[in-house]
């Protein structure tokens, strides 16, 4: 997994908490990287090492200790990020980083679901959504592997999470949602 470097601000976890649950989150977070807050309620985020390997270790703990749940009830590690300042910048950021997907995307059902968290006057999920659905439609097909639209149970998600000028981009496989509903991923 390739990532940015580490800047003061950088993450690559999203995590949502339970109601009042702040200081047992960002304790329990802790354990495996820098935790940060962010401007939006009930929303922090981790800077760890290895994406891979945080997620497999909270889920060996989430596996423990159930009640980790009540703690904390989303938790979207991301497989690549970076800082945007315009929409046009967003969309050649993802354009590259969806190329690379091409060959695990190839003949797949899949949709992309952005979650934004400020930047409205840059981004609008919905618009992009549709924008980079049809852009991958279109470059599967080019390459004689068409891939198909689906919300109900694709095959794979592309889950974009954005705070303010930062997004984390990751695809998830039906198993992963599976194995990992914490994800919270739909």
């Amino acid at each position: 997994m390739s990532q940015e470097k580490t800047t003061e601000g950088a993450w690559n976890v999203v995590v949502t908490i339970a109601e009042n649950a702040f200081r047992d989150a960002y304790r329990l977070l802790g354990r495996w990287g820098r935790v940060m807050r962010t401007s939006f309620y009930n929303v922090l985020t981790v800077q760890v090492e290895n994406p891979h390997t945080f997620l497999s270790e909270f889920a060996a703990a989430v596996a423990n200790t159930p009640h980790l749940l009540k703690v904390i009830s989303r938790v979207v590690p991301a497989h690549h990020t970076f800082h945007f300042l315009t929409r046009e910048e967003f969309e050649q950021k993802m354009r590259d980083i969806l190329h690379a997907w091409l060959p695990e995307l190839a003949g797949a059902s899949f949709h992309v679901r952005i979650r934004r968290r400020g930047g409205r006057k840059v981004l609008s999920p919905r618009a992009a959504e549709r924008f980079l659905d049809d852009m991958l439609l279109r470059a599967l097909e080019a390459q004689g592997t068409p891939g198909r639209i689906n919300f109900d149970d694709p095959d794979k998600i592309i889950q974009i999470e954005t705070i303010n000028d930062r997004a984390g981009v990751s695809l998830w496989s039906r198993e992963h949602r599976l194995n990992y509903p914490f994800l919270g991923i739909d």
